[in-house]
């Protein structure tokens, strides 16, 4: 964001914090006097896994990860079977958490490599720059991915405090950041986990006096995988359930410190993951469960992900809820819980999930599957149409912003009773085809006609680097 735009966008956020007590009514909550009494804004705070797949938990079906805390946090919150990232592959996912608005919109199509000297547009307004107007304390903590040159690094996209690595493990050179100063060369990765944990602690601690926000985007079980010496060798599931496990250790650690200081009943907390399952062929990667495809996949498998809501008196304990959700809807959530206002200057995909995590009905909507520059697929209501077979066609098309069809009659899905995707209802449901091609080509014309980030489109499409050169 240029100064004259971040200072317009600053000062118009600033605005709408006097009418935040008003606002908060409208979202009807379950338990206002546990708002009220605290007499302050929610804390925010997201878990976001990297590559765990929809099956890779007790709850989604595993029959040897043990994640006693996950399902602790269900037990507590909500269980979201019908949630979705924003892409199935790191870094667009993480643009679309951030920002409540697809990969498209955003420019961030592809994966970023170390030196590329391209990251995700900093006049993108993300979730910590509306924050911060309204009062918020702001830290990413963890592999952040959206650009690891100074110019796009966490601290100049809203966050206060950054601790982690800026790009994926595998990646040449994970050395590991606190601010923009690396502190470590190589990263000791068998204690990233840990570390993360103790610093996202230490974030909470420091901010308690104050409304925060913590985003937590863990580096495992994104391969190579790591765990430390406390859980490495402890679980049935081999090396990756060892990764599992201490991920779920963290997420009772984060949510052992809000109870402890008094803040859980002020703080709404989300874990998800980032896109599904690597997988491998010798057990490094994890499961989709029932669920059909896996990473980079726009089949359920590669963005349907396992998602759970915690905030103790403010959301029914215990709930399986089968409405549909998305990490775009992040954004609109905290921002309207926080008592801020979405900007009017640019279109958003995510809405408000505070009605649906509460039980009532879910807005009908549309999910837009996107793999690189192509919509590959999209959902409506309970249908899912497929304009692709094949979700790894390499590079050779050219670059535009129609659908990725082949030759063959597209593919549809009733995905409320063949969540695997199993049965292709095509021919009987000619009529569905029709219109769910309607809803695409019409999102297509739209992001045709704003044209927004196209530069950056064009960069990832015609000089992106598929790897990082030695050094950089």
């Amino acid at each position: 964001m240029n100064t004259l735009k971040r200072r317009d966008f600053l000062n118009r956020m600033g605005q709408y914090t006097a009418g935040a007590a008003a606002s908060l009514p409208m979202l009807n909550f379950t338990n206002v006097s546990a708002q009220s009494s605290k007499n302050r804004k929610p804390n925010f705070v997201i878990l976001f896994a990297d590559d765990m797949g929809y099956g890779d938990w007790t709850r989604g079906g595993h029959p040897t990860i043990k994640t006693p805390n996950l399902n602790r946090m269900a037990d507590e919150g909500v269980q979201l079977t019908q949630f979705y990232s924003g892409n199935p592959v790191c870094s667009p996912s993480r643009s679309a958490l951030l920002t409540g608005r697809n990969c498209i919109r955003t420019g961030v199509i592809q994966v970023f490599f170390p030196g590329n000297g391209r990251g995700m547009s900093t006049n993108e307004i993300t979730i910590a720059e509306a924050l911060k107007p309204l009062g918020y304390k702001t830290a990413c903590i963890g592999k952040w991915h959206l650009g690891s040159t100074y110019e796009y690094r966490p601290l100049r996209q809203g966050f206060d405090y950054y601790y982690g690595i800026l790009y994926s493990n595998d990646m040449y050179n994970p050395d590991i950041f606190r601010n923009d100063e690396r502190f470590e060369h190589p990263t000791d990765q068998t204690t990233l986990t840990k570390r993360y944990t103790e610093e996202a602690v230490k974030f909470i601690e420091s901010s308690k006096e104050d409304p925060f926000f913590l985003y937590l985007p863990y580096t495992m079980p994104h391969v190579p995988l790591f765990a430390s010496d406390k859980f490495l060798d402890t679980s049935r599931r081999g090396l990756f359930g060892d990764v599992i496990e201490e991920i779920d250790w963290s997420v009772g650690q984060i949510l052992g410190t809000l109870n402890r200081l008094g803040l859980d009943s002020n703080t709404l907390v989300f874990f998800t993951s980032d896109n599904g399952p690597w997988m491998t062929q010798d057990m490094r990667g994890g499961t989709a469960g029932l669920l059909r495809g896996a990473k980079g996949d726009t089949f359920e498998g590669g963005m349907r992900e396992p998602t759970v809501a915690w905030w103790p008196g403010m959301l029914p304990a215990g709930e399986v809820n089968m409405n549909v959700g998305s990490t775009l809807d992040f954004f609109p959530t905290c921002v309207e819980l926080a008592g801020g206002k979405i900007p009017n200057d640019r279109p958003y995909d995510g809405i408000n999930l505070i009605p649906t995590l509460q039980g009532k009905a879910s807005p009908e909507r549309t999910i837009y599957y996107y793999r690189g520059e192509h919509l590959r697929a999209v959902r409506k209501g309970k249908y899912k149409l497929h304009f692709s077979y094949f979700d790894h066609p390499g590079r050779e098309y050219s670059y535009d912003y129609k659908l990725w069809k082949t030759p063959e009659t597209p593919m549809l899905y009733d995905l409320e009773v063949d969540p695997s995707e199993r049965f292709d209802i095509a021919v009987q449901k000619p009529d569905i085809v029709r219109d769910l091609t309607v809803v695409a080509e019409n999102y297509i014309k739209e992001i045709t006609r704003r044209g927004e980030n196209k530069d950056l489109i064009d960069w990832f499409v015609n000089d992106w680097p598929t790897a990082p050169k030695k050094g950089e």
